[in-house]
């Protein structure tokens, strides 16, 4: 065997740091792709890459078992910003090869958000009112019954694609035909949630296995989508409020069978206290690792493919601080002419990362999800109020120019 080989299904968010997380444990790390191109790193990185239907778990055993007569494959693990499936996928891989994985079937039920919803009502878990609708008469009516304002999202999906605020019938019937009339991509019959908008702060329970990690808060931009501009870790609560998400959190875990690996719990603090708005049976995007990791010194990543591999891992805080995230929008469609200013706020006392994920000439069409962020800067430091002003004057120093696209 030449060397011990990490397999990766897809790619995400958190994709290069976990490759160079691999590394730095001494492993081989492979990427199982249906389109390795879209990840630029891999060919910067000189990371081999398989292209392979990812969507066919027969064609995963078989390449992996290929595989096997180079490497030592110490574990699989993966994940598609776009399709929480793909762990599914994984957990039936690691299942076949008698590797470290999550339970598929508990996957499956989680990212059917209808079926993961009826499975927390089950358990008592304190969640928004919720209805299933497969066709635009169904979603209308039941939109009425709920009333306005609801959610619309689509059941199975993830990244806030296809979810709305819809503050009235006639933003339901708009979103509607926007969901059934061909523009949101299905990969199965379309259905639809409609639920109540729970409406308070957004916190975020990040956990490993069965322990809540620490707890984030974040703010999002204007409605009716969805996309995160601000994060902060740790959330700024109260003990009592912070204990309360973390016990619903793991009643969560109970009703859907999970506690292996990472898991990423969102809620809404309302007038009942907190409510479940989703469970992803993943970790959360980036940046929430590097808070993470700027807080409390635990490196999610690092300590995720300890467990893939069958290593002991090491939760444990090494210190205490405030890390804080602003997430940069496009503010309009068109080609970027210029972005710049990374430089000047990166050297900001204070300032942990300034990152632009797109460069000049670059289309942008904007999609209501997280699709829209072109970049971020990250900052640490002892309190949420200095971390406030240090993102505030980073932010400032950073700008860019959109030319609009005529339709003529």
């Amino acid at each position: 065997m030449e060397s011990k080989a990490l397999v990766f299904i897809e790619s995400g968010s958190n994709g290069l740091p976990y490759i160079q997380a691999a590394q730095r444990l001494g492993l081989h790390p492979i990427m199982f792709s249906a389109d390795p191109d879209q990840y630029g790193y891999l060919a910067a990185e000189s990371i081999e890459a398989v292209r392979v239907p990812t969507n066919n778990v027969d064609v995963l055993i078989r390449e992996c078992s290929r595989l096997r007569a180079t490497y030592d494959i110490a574990g699989i693990t993966g994940f598609a910003g776009d399709d929480e499936s793909v762990s599914a996928t994984v957990g039936k891989l690691c299942q076949h090869f008698d590797l470290a994985g999550p339970n598929p079937a508990s996957i499956e039920r989680c990212c059917d958000k209808f079926v993961q919803r009826q499975l927390l009502a089950e358990a008592g878990v304190p969640m928004p009112a919720y209805r299933l609708a497969v066709n635009a008469t169904e979603v209308e009516s039941l939109a009425a019954e709920i009333g306005p304002p609801v959610i619309l999202k689509p059941a199975l999906g993830s990244g806030s694609i296809g979810v709305r605020l819809c503050r009235d019938i006639d933003e339901v019937a708009e979103h509607t035909t926007y969901l059934l009339g061909g523009k949101h991509i299905w990969q199965f019959s379309p259905r639809i949630l409609v639920e109540e908008f729970a409406q308070g702060p957004y916190y975020c329970a990040e956990i490993m296995g069965n322990e809540v990690i620490g707890i984030s808060s974040a703010e999002f931009g204007h409605p009716p989508h969805f996309i995160f501009r601000e994060c902060s870790f740790p959330a700024a609560l109260t003990d009592d409020e912070h204990e309360r998400i973390a016990n619903v959190s793991l009643s969560c875990l109970r009703a859907l069978g999970l506690g292996w690996g990472p898991t990423a719990i969102e809620f809404r603090w309302t007038e009942r206290g907190p409510v479940v708005i989703e469970v992803n049976p993943r970790l959360a995007g980036s940046p929430t690792p590097q808070l993470v990791k700027l807080a409390y010194g635990v490196d999610l990543i690092t300590e995720h493919i300890k467990l893939v591999i069958g290593d002991e891992w090491n939760l444990r805080r090494m210190h205490s601080q405030t890390a804080a995230a602003r997430m940069l929008v496009a503010d309009g469609d068109g080609i970027l002419d210029w972005i710049d200013g990374d430089r000047r706020a990166a050297a900001v006392p204070g300032v942990a990362e300034v990152k632009f994920y797109i460069g000049p000439k670059t289309r942008i069409v904007r999609t209501g999800d997280y699709r829209d962020s072109i970049g971020h800067v990250i900052t640490a430091s002892p309190t949420h109020a200095w971390n406030a002003g240090i993102l505030q004057r980073a932010v400032d120093l950073i700008d860019w120019s959109i030319t609009p696209i005529s339709d003529g």
